[in-house]
């Protein structure tokens, strides 16, 4: 038994704007942040991964975005996977002060790395956290989460125990890739293939190294056998929560189409182990943001 209040539980998505989704749910073209805003309190910043944004996008995404909504963008491929974390204190910096302006709405900064990026590569992740443990954005000190794609690092891999053991020790969280139930069928969509060529299909544990842990769930197209893959999750979301942690819940499907309502499942299947747990906003166009 303990007296620790409990964590706040975000859900979101990969992105927070889709094409099917205006006519889905009623969006008008422009007004997606303010919609997505009004019925999540997390997402994926994949957007950053591909390029860095101008400042007059991060202005405008201010100015969209609900106080209440964070982001989790993701560093640049560029720091990443094109120099592997190697000499990247000038351009690193960079980005943190182009989205400054979002500071006080930032979830973890995501540190995804390539499948190349293994065991010998653990130093140079460990250097680069060490580094930015002093730097601020804004004035804001931000929360950190590694994403890591080599075997090794994966459940029973010859490294997993060390890589987990150096997160907790810095407080960093590590981001956890569920792909099980994409790649339990074969593909039969491009947009299957596509994330089938993709993913990482790596085994899963469930292990929370800091108070935000990130859980990907990679859903495949038939939405009640995802449910079905992720079941050994809810209980265990709950239980983070209940010990005052503050996760963080993506869902994705092969094309994202559904990945609200989805999402909107995994929250009542979580909700079974937490009645406390606050309801989601339901799906609507919100007329009031036009």
């Amino acid at each position: 038994m303990t007296d620790r209040a409990p964590g706040l539980l975000r859900f979101g998505c990969a992105m927070w704007a889709l094409p099917a989704w205006r006519e889905r749910h009623g969006v008008r073209a422009g007004n997606e942040l303010a919609w997505y805003g009004a019925h999540f309190s997390t997402v994926e910043g994949n957007t950053t991964f591909y390029a860095t944004p101008s400042a007059e996008t991060v202005a405008r995404w201010s100015d969209q975005a609900p106080p209440d909504l964070r982001f989790c963008f993701k560093l640049p491929r560029h720091l990443t996977h094109e120099r592997r974390l190697r000499d990247v204190a000038n351009p690193l910096e960079a980005f943190l002060d182009r989205i400054a302006p979002l500071a006080d709405r930032l979830g973890p900064l995501q540190v995804q790395l390539p499948a190349s990026f293994g065991p010998a590569d653990l130093g140079v992740l460990l250097e680069f956290l060490d580094g930015a443990r002093d730097l601020t954005i804004g004035g804001h000190r931000p929360v950190w989460a590694v994403e890591v794609r080599h075997a090794d690092f994966a459940a029973g891999g010859r490294s997993e125990r060390p890589l987990n053991d150096a997160l907790a020790e810095r407080g960093v969280n590590r981001v956890i890739l569920d792909s099980r139930a994409l790649f339990a069928v074969p593909p039969t969509t491009p947009e299957e293939q596509a994330a089938w060529d993709a993913k990482p299909r790596l085994p899963v544990r469930p292990v929370a190294t800091a108070s935000e842990p990130l859980v990907r769930l990679i859903g495949q197209t038939d939405l009640d056998a995802s449910i079905e893959f992720w079941r050994p999750w809810f209980a265990k979301i709950a239980a983070w929560r209940a010990a005052g942690a503050n996760p963080h819940v993506f869902v994705h499907t092969p094309d994202n189409v559904a990945a609200p309502e989805l999402a909107h499942r995994v929250r009542d299947e979580i909700a079974a182990f937490d009645a406390d747990l606050p309801p989601l906003p339901e799906l609507s166009g919100d007329r009031s943001l036009w």
